[in-house]
């Protein structure tokens, strides 16, 4: 038995590799980013640590080339899905009863292996299986993904040395238990980091996992479920289950020891998810957690004080990194008139340069969205925009999807601030614009707050403290997190822990202790030391 009584440090955050021309990380990741382009492989689901082969098979293609398979992938079937929910209430028999600095053992190895034996590996993955580039790979898959398995060590640490007041009467302890149940984790294919957090919160406190990785990402969730595996995580703490989202979700939203829900992903499903267990609350052995992650119309604000090189290269980054495809990504932006002509001109300077391709040419600094229904779904907008009285397309429109599911950076200048496009989420490389009186700042102001049903991210660009406090204040509820003379992307963990409300989700803040307070259920025990010999009381006399 453990019984030592230990505090992990601070971590540090995992420092990112440049990839640079000639450097020695470039060429080992091009050499892995070729292998996996040069193979392919069978991907089971993976329920009680044993592989299960259902023979109902999907493919994994590149949004880059979508003619070229990576992988196939066996899909889930019901029979399979109730081997799953089996292993994982079985799994958590042990797995919860186990010391928290055991649990965290293996998440700190994980991360170990993550920086360095499988550095490539998982980076070349989420490159060639979601289209980004080294540098967006790189934040994702490595450092953030590093990130959570180390900081949420330490804040469950945190967590578990709270406890209540005790006196020379009573002691008085708090247990942090797991959920009584499996937590259904459902992860999106943006980021590779976000599927691992989605387990490992919950896992961290002693809970048990059905993971659903989204289609499009299931080669690093693949990858990423057998460094769990080499890490120590015991067979059925996490089953790996791709598939159809109705016959996972149907089976777990069916089952009475659902105890929770950790969710990034679109709006409408978490709201459907949230009426299925509305509907099936009667059946559950406890009402479950409900923790999500959902859309964004996040923004970029410009005062008149604000630098216009600044804010080009923020309305650049924040937009068309990765194709726009973050939940932050900056898509719409209200500047002052007198500021644009500047500002633009910087804009047209660093779209220019920029070039649009393949991942696996590592000079491209644009990939390509995630599949053709995106696709679709993005270019349908831009298309209205072109035809539209009330907007024009500015940079960009075009887009090509013979080989690839390839869109340019594109800018849409709106004279409505109401337009479809600054309210709409497109998750694509598209950012619409109003240009304001700058006189009319604060009324400008409430307008964005008022424009979107998201709170997610926004930024402020201001020189001026005055105004940038008045926008902090009167935007106080449009974002969950907020920027001041940045992009609105870039979340770091244990920095800024990430998350909003109003339509973007429950802000339980990934990245901080906060989220994992989610994933318990606590028991306070109090011990009285002399227990009472009469039931009398002095008032009575």
């Amino acid at each position: 038995m453990n019984n030592t009584t230990f505090v992990l440090e601070r971590p540090k955050n995992e420092v990112g590799l440049s990839y640079a021309p000639n450097s020695e990380e470039r060429l080992a990741l091009q050499k892995e980013v070729e292998r996996q382009y040069n193979s392919v492989i069978e991907i089971p689901l993976i329920i009680g640590g044993k592989e299960v082969k259902t023979g109902v098979m999907g493919k994994v293609t590149m949004p880059t080339e979508h003619g070229h398979v990576l992988a196939n992938y066996h899909k889930a079937t019901p029979e399979a899905m109730q081997m799953a929910i089996d292993a994982a209430m079985e799994a958590s028999k042990q797995w919860g009863n186990l010391h928290w600095i055991e649990r965290c053992s293996i998440m700190l190895k994980a991360a170990e292996l993550l920086s360095k034996k499988y550095r490539d590996l998982l980076n070349a993955a989420t490159m060639l299986g979601q289209g980004k580039n080294p540098y967006q790979a790189e934040i994702d898959s490595a450092c953030e993904a590093i990130d959570f398995l180390r900081f949420n060590a330490y804040f469950a640490s945190k967590i578990y040395q709270q406890q209540p007041i005790s006196d020379n009467t009573a002691i008085n302890r708090m247990e942090y238990r797991p959920l009584e149940g499996f937590v259904y984790a459902i992860s999106p294919f943006n980021f590779t980091a976000i599927a691992c957090n989605l387990n490992v919160s919950p896992v961290i406190m002693g809970n048990v996992t059905i993971w659903k990785p989204a289609t499009t990402a299931i080669l690093s969730n693949y990858y990423l479920m057998k460094v769990f595996k080499e890490a120590g995580i015991p067979d059925g703490v996490i089953n790996f289950i791709p598939g159809s989202g109705s016959v996972i979700s149907d089976a777990c939203f069916a089952s009475k020891h659902l105890a929770g829900i950790h969710f990034t992903g679109s709006t409408s499903t978490f709201n459907n998810f949230w009426k299925q267990i509305g509907d099936n609350v009667a059946s559950y052995n406890t009402y479950p957690k409900i923790v999500g992650e959902t859309g964004g119309k996040d923004f970029i604000f410009a005062h008149k004080s604000a630098c216009p090189k600044q804010l080009a290269v923020a309305i650049v980054r924040g937009a068309f990194e990765y194709q726009g495809q973050k939940c932050s990504a900056a898509s719409r932006g209200y500047v002052p008139k007198a500021l644009w002509d500047e500002t633009f001109g910087y804009i047209k300077e660093m779209v220019a340069d920029m070039k649009m391709g393949c991942v696996r040419d590592m000079s491209n600094y644009i990939n390509a969205v995630i599949d053709e229904k995106a696709f679709d779904s993005i270019m349908y907008y831009v298309d209205r925009a072109k035809t539209s009285n009330e907007a024009q397309i500015i940079i960009g429109g075009n887009a090509d999807k013979t080989k690839g599911y390839f869109i340019e950076p594109t800018i849409i200048l709106t004279t409505n601030p109401k337009y479809e496009t600054m309210e709409t989420e497109l998750f694509g490389p598209v950012f619409t614009l109003y240009l304001y009186d700058g006189e009319k700042y604060e009324e400008t102001l409430e307008l964005c707050n008022q424009t979107s049903i998201f709170a997610l991210t926004g930024s402020i660009f201001s020189n001026d403290r005055y105004a940038t406090d008045k926008a902090l204040n009167m935007l106080r509820y449009a974002a969950g997190n907020f920027y001041i003379n940045d992009k609105p992307t870039g979340a770091v963990v244990g920095n800024q822990p990430f998350g909003g409300a109003r339509a973007s989700g429950t802000n339980d803040k990934a990245g901080s202790e906060l989220n994992l307070y989610r994933w318990v259920s606590a028991r306070c025990i109090k011990e009285t030391l002399l227990p009472a010999t009469s039931y009398r009381y002095p008032f009575m006399g």
